[in-house]
């Protein structure tokens, strides 16, 4: 019996679409240091799934987690919240 499992989903700036079908979005998040309680921005680069090729550089975009379509790819870009301006 399949269980509905949530899919994961992150919020993420476009920085490269000079792909075809697939954009390279950086999420940021930021942490409290364990130690110190600084709080540090954080970086991750993932690269998604833009079926359509909509996305520009700057957009405002939701991924979602999807199968894996290629070596590196294992997001798709669900929306995009806010255009570049």
């Amino acid at each position: 019996m399949m269980s509905d499992q949530v899919k994961k989903t992150r919020q993420g700036f476009v920085v490269s679409n000079k792909m075809d079908k697939s954009v390279v979005v950086v999420v940021e998040r930021i942490i409290p240091h364990k130690l110190y309680g600084k709080y540090i921005r954080q970086q991750v680069k993932y690269m998604a799934h833009d079926v359509l090729n909509q996305c520009q550089i700057g957009d405002l975009v939701l991924i979602e987690e999807c199968r894996p379509l290629s070596k590196r790819k294992r997001w798709l870009v669900r929306n995009i919240i806010e255009r570049a301006a």
